[in-house]
């Protein structure tokens, strides 16, 4: 073998490592972490603001990939023709492309990118330096291919998708939490997060016949006792009826005018912060922040009042339950047997059938509490021992109070046996 043949052999070994370089870039940066690549840029590493830089613009870098791939593809395939030519005559074109097509395979294609997908971040800021160079070094073509590509997009109707959607971003949240980074806890939290603006003052309220309230003038030892037995820490104060709230008395503010024997609670109550039912959860925290109250008052299209929210309830769609010490701890749905469950009629629809698997969508009821949802079933005011089958449930109303559900069984249905043929 003359020393041309060798030269002509180094230089198909040069052009598959080339060929190697570019298709292990293409993986690394398609596969890049993004946020990761971020950070370490902020900290102050070089090569990853490089790698950073160049992932900005995707379609120009990938362009530049490609030429530089096909390029050394078909110098090498040509190159490797010739030689095989050179020994083996007119059969050598055939065993060139064999030879050629498993060498690019198995040394060009599948092992670097195989080998970059392993570690995308390490072998894109590796490869930065040289990319950048050919992307200057190919702007005139990369400038054609760009046009070519809007071209394409004219012709096909190429609709932009977008940034990601909240459904896209939940999945990212529960393939992360599947990969071990974060736990449950955190995952759920963070799909709260995210579903947090999803909800209205009006999912959360507290209804109006729930209200614990007092009327303007009533006796201090009258407002002493309900904060005793109810235990709340901000009392409503309503004159004549409880569509007219005067303000918020705070248990602190009451105590410390009662002991000191002051009658009137008129300079006491605060401001009452009034919303719209439809008031989204994050635009009701930020206003209970700027009023720097805990509690809202729900008017309704009418002017009358609809219920209360506190900056508890608003809370709690974020971390689950606050429990403090005048709670009362009564689930709102509560397994009594393995196909048996027991609901709160104050329970959130939502949330039942998500707990129990019901294929219904809640947007088909004008409703957003058990209680309203059994009322629409059974089309007229419940009463105890009243029934209904609702996908794989019977529902039975166990408890009543003025006028409204306070609590169901569902029970599972057994599935139907199959007839004997």
């Amino acid at each position: 073998m003359d020393s041309h043949s060798l030269a002509m052999i180094l230089m198909l070994a040069v052009l598959t490592l080339l060929s190697a370089y570019f298709s292990a870039s293409e993986t690394a940066f398609s596969s890049l972490n993004r946020i990761r690549m971020k950070n370490m840029a902020a900290a102050g590493n070089r090569r990853a603001q490089r790698a950073l830089a160049l992932s900005e613009d995707y379609d120009r870098l990938l362009s530049t990939i490609l030429i530089g791939n096909n390029i050394v593809n078909i110098a090498s395939a040509s190159l490797a023709t010739v030689l095989f030519t050179l020994y083996f005559g007119d059969a050598g074109v055939t065993l060139s492309t064999a030879v050629m097509t498993v060498i690019v395979l198995i040394f060009g294609e599948i092992s670097p990118k195989s080998m970059a997908k392993e570690n995308p971040d390490s072998f894109a800021m590796f490869s930065a330096p040289i990319l950048k160079a050919l992307c200057v070094v190919l702007t005139p073509v990369n400038a054609l291919f760009r046009q070519w590509k809007k071209l394409l997009s004219r012709l096909f109707g190429h609709r932009d998708a977008g940034g990601i959607t909240e459904e896209e971003l939940i999945t990212i949240v529960e393939e992360v939490e599947s990969g071990g980074a974060i736990d449950e806890q955190e995952g759920e939290l963070i799909r709260s997060a995210i579903e947090f603006d999803d909800q209205t003052a009006s999912d959360i309220l507290t209804p109006r016949v729930d209200i614990i309230a007092v009327e303007y003038g009533a006796p201090l030892d009258k407002i002493a006792e309900i904060f005793q037995n109810n235990g709340p820490s901000r009392l409503p104060v309503y004159d004549d009826t409880v569509d007219s709230i005067r303000g918020i008395l705070h248990e602190k503010d009451f105590y410390t005018l009662y002991h000191r024997g002051g009658q009137d609670i008129a300079p006491i109550l605060h401001e009452p912060l009034l919303i719209p039912p439809g008031t989204r959860l994050f635009t009701l925290l930020r206003r209970l922040q700027q009023a720097k109250s805990h509690m809202a008052v729900v008017i309704d299209e009418f002017g009358s009042t609809a219920g209360l929210v506190t900056m508890e309830d608003v809370l709690e769609e974020l971390v689950g339950e606050i429990w403090d010490e005048h709670d009362r701890e009564l689930p709102s749905l509560q397994q009594l047997s393995e196909d048996g469950w027991l609901a709160a009629g104050s329970a959130n629809l939502e949330k039942l059938f998500e707990e129990l698997d019901i294929s219904h969508s809640v947007e088909e009821f004008d409703c957003v509490t058990v209680s309203g949802w059994i009322m629409q079933e059974l089309g007229r005011i419940p009463s105890e021992g009243d029934t209904f089958s609702f996908d794989r449930y019977q529902v039975t109303v166990t408890r009543t109070e003025r006028r409204r559900v306070a609590e169901a069984r569902l029970e599972k249905a057994a599935p139907p046996v199959p007839a004997e043929s």
